[in-house]
């Protein structure tokens, strides 16, 4: 039996946050504020045209920011109202309702991997607490042989960086270089967020 993600619970219990977020996301946006750090930080990890999976996208900011600047990307989200706000605001992309501890995308026609998969705005936080280290395997499984996955997330939102990083070996991966923000100040064990960019062990 599939188990529900953390934020599939909490919109259960108010199923007007996933407008909420997905208007919040817009107004900022309107407003100018910078959405996109971390797909600059994934934008210098690859050439132009490489394929990018953004795994948890929700309403599509960072595939969104990729696709602008020459990357072929897929976005993936458990949340369909999220999804259905990346269709809306760029059209353009290609959006799936998945959940990331399941992802087969070959079953939505996508065959081909990726050269990284990224996982921000804390969305590692938000998956069941059972899920963790099945979602960062479906990663490996999606990722082109000299792939890289990076995750970012706040390390007091209920899932420590031990854990992460035991799950990360679970998974069939291993940790190639951590940071404490999407702008690489270095990470030290009393960051309050972690950003790790992962390979194939």
């Amino acid at each position: 039996m599939r188990t529900p993600s953390l934020w599939e619970d909490m919109v259960a219990q108010r199923p007007e946050h996933s407008v909420w977020y997905a208007t919040r996301m817009r107004t900022m946006a309107a407003e100018g504020a910078d959405l996109a750090g971390e797909a600059r930080f994934v934008d210098a990890m690859v050439p132009r045209g490489s394929r990018i999976l953004d795994a948890g996208c929700g309403p599509g900011r960072v595939a969104a920011a990729l696709t602008a600047v020459g990357h072929t990307t897929v976005g993936v989200d458990v949340d369909p109202v999220l999804i259905d706000a990346a269709r809306e605001d760029h059209p353009d992309g290609t959006w799936v309702v998945g959940d990331l501890a399941e992802l087969d995308l070959a079953a939505h026609g996508i065959d081909d991997p990726f050269d990284v998969i990224v996982c921000a705005g804390n969305v590692m936080t938000f998956l069941g607490h059972a899920t963790h280290a099945p979602a960062l395997s479906r990663m490996r499984a999606h990722l082109a042989p000299q792939g890289r996955v990076a995750v970012g997330f706040g390390t007091a939102r209920g899932y420590l960086p031990e854990a992460f990083f035991a799950d990360v070996e679970t998974a069939g991966l291993q940790v190639d270089a951590t940071f404490s923000t999407w702008d690489l100040r270095p990470y030290a064990a009393d960051s309050d967020f972690l950003v790790a960019i992962l390979s194939a062990a």
